[in-house]
């Protein structure tokens, strides 16, 4: 959420890792800051300017953000091929978001950048709680909502950090997730919550209740852990929590997401043989067994689904086999009950085309010899 820390919890990383000689390869993907207090290796404003593209595209700060995230995620194959070109001198990426989570997470650009990093390297994401704020019942719940939500969109391993501990310990927030009764003791307490405040919905205690037995669950996949980016404080317990994470990823998100892709590539390669198919029935070509494919095909086959092919459609050869046709070298609706009149005229025009055909073809044959 605004305000918890996020970036000088970057700030603290990677003086952390710098520190164990381990320096981190940095990204900011923040378009609108103005200064960042750590070095960035990538930053998303050498390739974007934020106010021009609030200017140009008539926005506000957040459409400006999306926008500008957008237009970065277009060369995201250029960021994988710089970081894989790295990766065997670094041990960690670390990337710091915008400072609107929706502007992100909810946004297309950002399922992209998540997705391809996902797609070459273990990703973590740590979400960043300003503990002194999250005291109150409400807004604990409320960012164990957005962490939720979060992790359900991303589909990525997730740590829960609570930041600022120098200002308030995290112990109370640890307990209440692992202890649903004591967060029920702590809701029940609360005056406000249970309609007794002054500014007080008596409806919210209930919701609260149910919320934290929902989240009960989902505690359960997450790691948590209580850090200071002002002093530098849990910071090794963090890092042992990316570990964790990380061997989490290869073990159950790596072969979900593998699972994910190849079912992408079979629907793929089902679209491509479907697509083959149809382009050799349109030319003519015969497939792998042999058969012929039909030489034309009406509209109405394009709309038909394969397993219905042929459903609506006469073959020609229900029609064709008793019909008696004067004229060998055509296909007409002249037969032997037809008035003998109408048949001769016809044979009278063919044959006056043929004439004036034959005589043109002389006519250019004596042009040629000339």
């Amino acid at each position: 959420m605004a305000g918890s820390g996020k970036t000088t919890f970057m700030q603290r990383l990677n003086s952390q890792l710098h520190s164990k000689k381990r320096p981190p390869y940095v990204i900011n993907l923040d378009p609108a800051v103005n200064k960042v207090p750590f070095g960035t290796n990538i930053d998303i404003r050498d390739s974007v300017n934020y106010k021009k593209v609030m200017k140009d595209y008539n926005l506000g700060p957040n459409g400006a953000i999306m926008t500008s995230l957008n237009l970065f995620s277009t060369k995201i194959d250029q960021v994988l091929g710089i970081i894989e070109k790295r990766a065997p001198q670094v041990d960690h990426v670390i990337i710091d978001t915008p400072g609107q989570i929706e502007c992100f997470i909810w946004s297309a650009s950002g399922a992209i950048i998540t997705d391809a990093l996902a797609s070459s390297f273990p990703t973590v994401i740590a979400y960043i709680v300003d503990t002194p704020r999250t005291a109150s019942p409400a807004t604990f719940m409320s960012n164990m909502l957005y962490a939720c939500s979060i992790l359900y969109k991303t589909k990525l391993p997730m740590i829960i950090v609570f930041n600022k501990t120098d200002v308030k310990d995290a112990g109370f927030a640890k307990e209440w997730m692992s202890d649903f009764e004591k967060f029920q003791q702590v809701l029940r307490d609360d005056e406000e919550l249970n309609g007794e405040g002054e500014n007080s919905s008596g409806y919210m205690g209930s919701l609260m209740n149910s919320l934290s037995l929902m989240l009960e669950e989902f505690y359960r996949h997450l790691d948590v852990v209580g850090v200071s980016a002002y002093t530098g404080q849990g910071f090794d317990e963090f890092l042992a929590a990316v570990d964790n994470k990380v061997e989490e990823f290869n073990r159950d998100y790596k072969a979900e997401r593998d699972e994910i892709l190849k079912k992408r590539e079979e629907e793929a390669a089902k679209k491509k043989t479907k697509d083959l198919t149809r382009l050799m029935k349109d030319i003519g070509i015969k497939d792998q067994g042999g058969e012929e494919q039909v030489d034309s095909i009406s509209d109405t086959e394009d709309v038909l689904d394969e397993e219905d092919e042929g459903a609506g459609l006469v073959e020609r050869d229900e029609f064709e086999g008793g019909r008696e046709y004067d004229l060998p070298d055509r296909k007409g609706e002249i037969n032997s009950s037809t008035d003998k009149g109408i048949q001769d005229r016809y044979k009278e025009a063919l044959k006056a085309t043929d004439d004036e055909r034959e005589a043109v073809l002389k006519h250019y044959m004596e042009q040629i010899n000339r």
